[in-house]
């Protein structure tokens, strides 16, 4: 990351599939919009309220790009990390537009409404199984953990 760079977290619904493409140099490219609506509880009513619904375009590069085109569909919440990028232009007509896009660093599902089955991915693409197979042939636990809990 770079002097300067602004961070960020989302946690949102995808607005839809993620749209997989590829560049001339054969680089995969994933772009999705993550749908975030705030909500507040008005004790008045007793009722939750939803506030304005803010759409953000999201960008993610390489094999970041392939896992995301392979894992998430519509309407799944994920937690979204990654930075803020302003992106300024001139229409035909001459006026002057700007968009904030987010570059994607990291993206899961979010398991706060859901669980998830995760398989790890070696470097070459090729799947190896559900995580957990490398806690279970990890190192002894230490006294008093669970036997299929990480050694951390």
């Amino acid at each position: 990351m770079s002097v300067g760079e602004t961070p960020i977290t989302i946690v949102g619904n995808l607005a839809a599939d993620p749209e997989l493409r590829f560049t001339n140099s054969g680089d995969a490219i994933a772009r999705f919009s993550v749908a975030s609506t705030p909500r507040s509880y008005d004790k008045t009513s007793g009722q939750w309220r939803d506030g304005t619904a803010m759409f953000l375009r999201c960008t993610v590069w390489r094999d970041l790009a392939n896992h995301v085109a392979e894992s998430l569909t519509k309407g799944m919440r994920v937690v979204v990390t990654g930075r803020l990028r302003q992106h300024n232009w001139q229409t035909d007509q001459g006026e002057n537009r700007s968009m904030l896009s987010l570059e994607v660093d990291d993206i899961g599902p979010s398991l706060r409404f859901a669980t998830a089955k995760v398989d790890r991915v070696q470097r070459n693409g090729a799947a190896t199984g559900p995580a957990t197979d490398a806690w279970n042939t990890a190192a002894p636990a230490p006294a008093g953990a669970a036997g299929n809990e990480p050694p951390f």
